[in-house]
């Protein structure tokens, strides 16, 4: 029950409202300033006793009225002070009850705010730190302190419309305060307020202040929303954020006070919010973000501010408090901080006294067991923490937000952000402090703090994953001194890796704290994946690996992240050893080593010796496993030097192996032991198999799949010179050795030890995974090595294949089977068995029709492969008799023709096996029509002999299922699948017992090929697609679409000529496409003059001047080649041969014209002959 006293002041709010309501209805009203002035701020702490004793929704309708009045009416001077004293009221209600909001009265209580402000703000300002302007930005604080206490209860039960409403609040205010910013910040930074000023300040006084709040309650709505936000909200909130970094920046110094910290700090953490949840491009503001937030990497390290009143320092004390009960709705009660031991205490005294004496622009590597007690949160909130320590602290908590924000931009716009590599990094003396031109690179090397210099690794990372790997293969290095006054973008780049190994490198051996080594290894290892070091100095990846070295074996000893950090260090091991192309300096480095052999029963102190000393540590686990990776590493990038420690290898391997075989049975184990011990043994397992398999490679010379060059062009002299080499991951790299091929003689005996005494431990092993990486191994044999193997190994291999093809239950075991097939069934020797062929083929197909997808690709691939093998049986007697021989083409028919309907990957793969088929297979019997009449073909046709095919199979349907499936391949397959029709096309064309002129479906199939040609947005078709309209050798085998192919060809061809356009995905190919038009165009008319077509005839006439100059050009072309040639034996033959191409060609183009009528044009193709 209300007591006399609370009934009398609630009766006072009442008449007030009452009083106001009832007057502003009268004729004429009275002027309300004046009413107000006498109704309600006459006396308003009598009102804000009652707001205490008011219903809740009474107190706000009141409180909604008096500011929609207000907002309405303010004009004029009369209403300045009406409308601060009307926010000074609503501030006081809601200091003292909250009022009851909805989704409708929320945008209204904003509305009629953002209206006062508005008003306010548009007065003139007077000078800074006057008065005056104190009174003109106390109305803004305190509209923002009560809108961030009512959003922090409101908003817990709030839409995100509503939360919209408060951001579209806030940037329709903060940029009416742009024009306080610039001169506060510059009156901050030249005459800043004087200690007697500021003990005569409010508590909250600036603007600062103010904005602060107004940052802060903007990201938390981002973050409360995340990125639900509309684009054009997330787009003026970015330009509003822009603007006022852009007034930070443009004063090129940082204003420090007391003050400012938490302004700084509300801003950036605001700009962490948007950064991280807007989804919109932010590309346009990235270099005015990037130019500000540099200015704070030195924020705070050249001392606080100068403190000379234990009354100011409690004030800031103070401020800070009310600054977090605003922000958090809740006061912080100094007894609930940790307690700090008084050791601490005078450890930090100490260090602070360190501090003061010394330079901060110095590595902080020595001093950063300091800094790692003056980062931890809690140092700071004891009751006995100097204002100096705190000072210090809050700075560094500033640089810390920079740098997030340094990370968020580089993750928000990858792209856009690599154009600031050269603003954020050094390119050269990193390890020398830098006071105006602070970097990333500074802050990880000589900030005092710990935390800031793992907030700088962490951005670094960042930056040096995702698209900047791509974008660092443009770098190159050259000597500073070599440049002028413009330097290219990929010498600075070179400049800036090099800076980068350099103080990466540093830090790894000076500094000792597990937190930030972590991130140095991270940072390492993105930075030796992303070098070109083919373009860097020689010396430099040789240091990067002895650095490491000495580091491991320097050890850590830090007992918690030993471990970690070790295989961290051996990590970044394993991606130096893995750059491609391998470097001459490193293989020289390991030469040496490995050329001073053993000593005793050691081997020399070197990578290789660390190496082999941790992969012999079993019961470590993680360290054991990545130095095998090294190991294997090792062996793929440098494989010539595999056989000088290939004993130590096999040894190594083969205690492996042997330990795990008379590991005690599962069994007599826990299950949870079993679980956790069998994980780490199989990985070590299959570790130690993945060394074998790559020594073994490495040693054979395996470089692929033998024999299947899908992606080279047709070898003619045109396109011989554009064949692009293709690298196989699992091959090892021969790059760095002499020009001269190595020699692998001694590869079968180290393929024969392995068998004998390590494949068989563990072909049958328990676990699918060291069974599957077993298996794998029988991919990386070679031909070579096959054919020097006696019987009994060949059978034990390609049963074992076989059998885990066909019985093994696990999908990965059978899929690594399928791919050892796939791999063996290429060699002739294997070949020529027909039994063993049919096995695979058994094997192969039973594993098409497996549920997973994965195991239906590599099968398929086999199948493709298989098929291929083909060729190895044209005309080998061996086969005759086996009765078998004509079902199995049949079913490889089969089998292809069913997989054309899978997805694209297994489709791809079946495409190539019918092109194999119908390259090798002898049509005895086809689907024929009546040939030509010979008056549209005068020439005679000489039959070629089909020695070179196989017997048809059974169906002689095949071709034109074949051919079917390829068309409806080209239209529902993918790239790769319309590449792999084009060359199965090829294939196709190239079988001379198929008469192409005899086929209904011939015209259809040189449609397709010309619509890709034109078509095809991807080159790699259009060059394969060009490739196989090259291939039938005579008009005949053309049929009735020969001038159509002349055409399309021709037209083609004059495009490229004149489209100077080409994407960036497709511009290496471009060169290709051309000289395989070339190529094909020539072919076709050294063609033209044995056939006569009339609209063939008209085309080349019409055709005839752009003809003309093009060859012109070809002989040009010729003729420079030849006089830079000079008397090259290789270069005159190729030479040759492109000499007869083209004028065979010109020949038959002048004789086609001749008869058409067009002697002139045909005297002028002579003419180039005899050019």
């Amino acid at each position: 029950m209300f007591t006399a006293a609370a009934s009398s002041s609630a009766g006072r709010w009442r008449t007030a409202f009452l009083s106001l309501r009832d007057e502003i209805l009268t004729t004429p009203p009275p002027p309300l300033p004046l009413l107000l002035q006498d109704l309600l701020f006459s006396q308003p702490h009598s009102l804000l006793s009652a707001v205490s004793h008011l219903p809740p929704h009474e107190l706000t309708s009141d409180c909604l009225f008096l500011l929609d009045l207000v907002s309405k009416a303010n004009d004029g001077p009369d209403w300045i002070p009406v409308s601060r004293q009307t926010c000074q009221l609503i501030h006081g209600v809601c200091a003292r009850v909250l009022l009851q909001l909805n989704s409708s009265s929320w945008p209204l209580l904003l509305h009629s705010f953002a209206c006062v402000l508005e008003f306010l703000l548009r007065q003139p300002m007077p000078s800074p730190y006057s008065t005056a302007y104190f009174s003109r930005i106390e109305p803004v604080i305190q509209c923002f302190e009560t809108l961030r206490r009512l959003a922090a209860m409101y908003h817990r039960n709030s839409s995100h419309l509503d939360n919209i409403h408060l951001v579209k609040f806030l940037l329709r205010i903060i940029p009416l305060l742009h024009q306080d910013l610039l001169s506060s910040y510059g009156f901050s930074k030249q005459d800043p307020p004087t200690l007697d000023q500021e003990k005569k300040l409010p508590e909250q006084h600036s603007l600062w202040d103010s904005m602060a709040l107004a940052f802060d309650m903007l990201g938390r709505a981002f973050s409360v929303s995340e990125s639900l936000f509309p684009t054009d909200v997330c787009q003026c909130t970015l330009e509003v954020l822009r603007k006022v970094m852009d007034v930070l920046a443009s004063k090129g110094q940082l204003v420090e006070d007391r003050f400012m910290w938490r302004f700084y700090s509300c801003l950036l953490d605001c700009v962490h919010e948007v950064l991280t949840h807007i989804k919109c491009p932010i590309s346009d503001h990235v270099s005015s973000f990037i130019a500000a937030l540099r200015m704070f990497f030195c924020f705070g390290l050249a001392g606080p501010p100068q403190f000379s009143h234990s009354d100011v320092v409690h004030k800031d004390k103070q401020l800070d408090v009310k600054l977090s009960t605003l922000i958090s709705g809740a006061s912080n009660n100094r007894k609930n901080t940790p307690y700090r031991p008084p050791h601490l205490r005078k450890r930090d005294d100490t260090n602070t006294k360190q501090q003061v004496s010394c330079d901060w622009r110095r590595p902080a590597a020595h001093d950063s067991g300091c800094s790692d007690v003056i980062s931890s949160d809690s140092d700071f909130s004891d009751s006995d923490c100097s204002a100096r320590d705190s000072y210090l602290a809050q700075s560094s908590k500033v640089r810390i937000a920079a740098i997030v924000c340094i990370q968020d931009l580089c993750q928000a716009d990858s792209k856009s952000f690599t154009t600031q590599w050269m603003t954020l990094f050094p390119t050269s003396d990193v390890l020398k402090p830098r006071k105006f031109e602070v970097t990333l690179m500074t802050c990880l090397l000589f900030d005092p703090h710990l935390k800031v210099r793992i907030a700088s690794a962490s951005a670094l990372a960042t930056m040096m994953d995702g698209p900047s790997s791509i974008f660092l293969q443009v770098a190159e290095y050259k000597e500073s001194t070599k440049y002028g006054s413009f330097m290219p973008l990929s010498n600075s780049l070179g400049l800036i890796l090099m800076q980068l190994h350099t103080g990466i490198l540093h830090l790894i051996h000076s500094d000792h704290h597990g937190r930030l080594l972590i991130q140095l290894f991270k940072i390492l290892l993105l930075l030796i994946s992303s070098t070109p070091y083919s373009r860097m100095p020689g010396e430099l990846l040789p240091k990067v690996i002895m650095s490491l070295h000495a580091r491991i074996n320097e050890g850590f000893p830090l007992k918690n992240d030993k471990t970690g950090l070790l295989v961290a260090a051996v990590g970044c091991l394993t991606a130096a050893f893995s750059t491609f192309p391998p470097q001459m300096k490193v293989h020289n480095m390991l030469l040496d080593e490995t050329s001073a052999g053993f000593v005793g029963c050691e081997w020399n102190s070197g990578v290789l010796s660390t190496l082999f000393r941790f992969a012999e540590q079993f019961s470590e686990a993680s360290t054991c496993i990545e130095a095998l990776q090294v190991l294997r590493a090792v062996a793929l990038s440098y494989p010539t030097l595999v056989p000088a420690y290939w004993e130590r290898v096999s040894l190594l391997v083969y205690k492996i192996l042997q330990s795990a075989a008379v590991e005690v049975s599962p069994k007599t184990w826990k299950v949870s032991v079993r679980e956790s011990v069998g994980y780490i043994g199989d990985r070590i397992l299959t570790a130690a198999i993945k060394v074998l398999d790559g020594c073994l490679r490495a040693i054979s010379g395996f470089n692929g799949t033998e024999d299947l060059q899908y992606d080279r062009l047709m070898d003619t002299p045109f396109t011989s010179d554009c064949i692009r080499s293709i690298r196989i991951s699992s091959a090892p790299s021969y790059g760095i050795e002499n020009s001269q091929e190595p020699s692998f003689q001694a590869g079968c005996e180290q393929w024969s030890e392995a068998i004998r005494k390590h494949i068989v431990l563990v072909l049958h092993h328990g676990s699918a995974v060291v069974r599957s990486t077993t298996v794998t191994c029988f991919a990386g044999i070679t031909s070579s090595i096959f054919a020097a193997f006696n019987k009994q190994e060949k059978d034990f291999i390609t049963s074992s294949v076989i059998a885990a093809a066909l019985h093994d239950k696990t999908a990965s075991v059978r899929s690594a089977a399928c791919r050892a097939i796939g791999v063996i069934s290429c060699f002739p020797d294997t070949s020529l068995s027909a039994e063993i062929y049919e096995n695979f083929f058994i094997a192969v197909e039973s594993n098409t029709r497996d549920s997973l997808t994965s195991v239906r690709i590599t099968a398929s691939w086999a199948l493709a492969n298989v098929c291929d093998s083909l060729r190895y049986r044209v005309d080998d007697r061996s086969f005759e008799g086996f009765t078998t021989t004509s079902q199995v083409v049949d079913a490889l028919i089969e089998c292809a023709l069913r997989l054309t309907e899978d997805g694209d990957k297994v489709k791809s793969n079946a495409v190539r096996a019918l092109g194999s088929i119908s390259k090798y297979v002898n049509l005895r019997f086809m689907t024929s029509r009546k040939s030509m009449d010979q008056d549209i073909f005068p020439f005679p046709h000489q039959h070629s002999s089909n020695s070179d095919h196989l017997s048809c199979a059974g169906d002689t349907r095949w071709l034109e299922r074949t051919v079917q499936a390829l068309l409806s391949c080209v239209t529902t397959g993918n790239v790769k699948v319309q590449w792999n029709v084009c060359h199965a096309l090829s294939n196709l064309f190239s079988n001379e017992t198929i008469k192409l002129q005899n086929m209904d479906w011939a015209p259809s199939v040189f449609s397709i090929l010309l619509l890709l040609l034109r078509d095809a947005s991807n080159f790699k078709i259009r060059i394969q697609a060009a490739a196989a309209l090259a291939v039938p050798a005579t008009p005949l085998a053309y049929g009735r679409s020969f001038p159509d192919v002349v055409k399309g060809v021709g037209h083609t061809l004059q495009s490229m000529h004149s489209d100077k356009e080409t994407t960036p995905a497709n511009f290496k190919y471009k060169r290709s496409l051309e000289n395989q038009l070339t190529s094909t165009m020539l072919h076709l008319l050294s063609l033209v003059s044995s056939c006569h077509f009339e609209a063939l005839t008209d085309f080349l006439i019409r055709k005839s001047s752009f003809l003309e100059e093009w060859l012109r050009g070809l002989c040009v072309t010729l003729k420079e080649e030849d006089n830079a040639s000079g008397s090259s034996s290789t270069n005159t033959l190729g030479e040759k041969q492109k000499k007869e191409l083209i004028y065979r060609a010109i020949r038959s183009l002048a004789r086609s014209l001749r008869d058409g009528q067009s002697s002139e044009m045909a005297l002028k193709l002579q003419e180039l002959v005899a050019m």
